[in-house]
This record gives C-alpha cells, structure tokens and sequence, in this order.
C-alpha cells in the first residue's frame, strides 16, 4: 500500500517515529515543499528534489540528491552504495544517536543554496538498451505491445527492460511480464506511481 501523506509515512515506521518527526520539523523549517515520492517523503525547491527522510531496518537517515555537491558540511555525509551513487548522500541515525537541528539545518541550507545554483550531477548515460528475450517474444506475439513501448521514452524502455532480466527465475520474469504488459500500452513507466509530487 502507497503512503499518502507524510504523517502516514511516519506512522508506519513506529521504530523510527521520534526521529523521522525530528527530521520532519528541521525540513519545515525551510521553504522547501514537502511530498511524497517513491514512497518516502522528499523535500522540494520549484520542483527540484532537495532533501528527504526515511526509515529502514536498523536505521533513518536525512538524505541529498546532490550531497556530493556539498563543500562546507560534510563531516556527517555517507554514500550508501560507494562506486555505484554518484550523487546521492545520506546522514544516518541508529537508535539513540541525537539529532541536533543547528548541525543539520546547515547541511539543508547549503543543499538548498546548491540546487538554488542549479548545480547537479548529471546522471552517466547508461549502457545500450537490451532488450531481455522475454520481451522479445511478448513483442512477436502482439505488435501493439511492441508498438507502444517502442513511443515510451529510452529510460521507460530501460526500467522494463532491467526488470524483467534482473529476476533471477523464468516464473518470475513470466510473472512480472504479465504486470507490465498493461502498464507499456498505458504508455506508463515502471515508476510513475512513485515519482508525483
């Protein structure tokens, strides 16, 4: 079930709810406009993503699209997926680690004035577009699909493709063949649902 509200987010990480409301507070703080996207909630300037919080397992963390960027707060910065995040940084909390809004609000603000700037990292351009052979046969088998998901864009194309050849068993490429059908002739990306603000 997709979370609809912040408040709603919050709520079903209990674990986490002092601390995510913490976050909270420090980001409304700002003029940044609060939304929900993929899920979480992320933290807005005229529509450009900032900033956002969110719970996992054994931690919360403040994070920044483009906290690569940042020069004079880094002290707390961490790459979740080093070699593979370009941009992308976080600050994380484990249970009992105090969140002092002074120090954090520096790392918004500085973060804020980047994407002011309109400085960003630009995502590589990623490898030739393969199209998994499970596709290939869907597409032989009805040309509408083919049809429709050749008038997606490259990277619509690029998340249906990754999706069925990152399952690792035939039933569920099969499976998630069958889910996206509707979705390509919709002229629907995977992740659309996630991505409004």
């Amino acid at each position: 079930m997709a979370v609809k509200s912040v408040q709603e987010y919050i709520e079903t990480h209990p674990t986490w709810e002092k601390e995510l409301e913490s976050l909270r507070a420090i980001m409304q703080n700002t003029e940044l406009e609060e939304c929900i996207k993929w899920g979480a909630p992320v933290y807005a300037l005229e529509g450009k993503n900032v900033a956002g919080i969110a719970a996992f397992k054994n931690h919360c963390a403040l994070w920044f699209f483009n906290g690569a960027l940042l020069k004079e707060n880094t002290i707390l910065l961490y790459n979740a997926q080093e070699g593979k995040t370009k941009a992308l940084r976080q600050i994380r909390f484990e249970k009992g680690d105090k969140i002092e809004p002074k120090i954090l609000q520096k790392y918004v603000l500085e973060a804020i004035q980047i994407q002011r700037e309109g400085k960003e990292i630009k995502p590589v351009p990623s490898k030739e577009l393969v199209v998994p052979s499970e596709l290939k046969v869907a597409f032989r088998e009805d040309k509408d699909l083919e049809k429709s998901f050749q008038q997606l864009t490259k990277g619509k194309q690029r998340e249906y493709a990754d999706y069925i050849s990152q399952a690792k068993r035939e039933t569920t490429k099969q499976s998630r063949l069958e889910k996206i059908k509707p979705m390509i002739k919709n002229g629907e990306g995977l992740h659309d649902k996630y991505k409004n603000c």
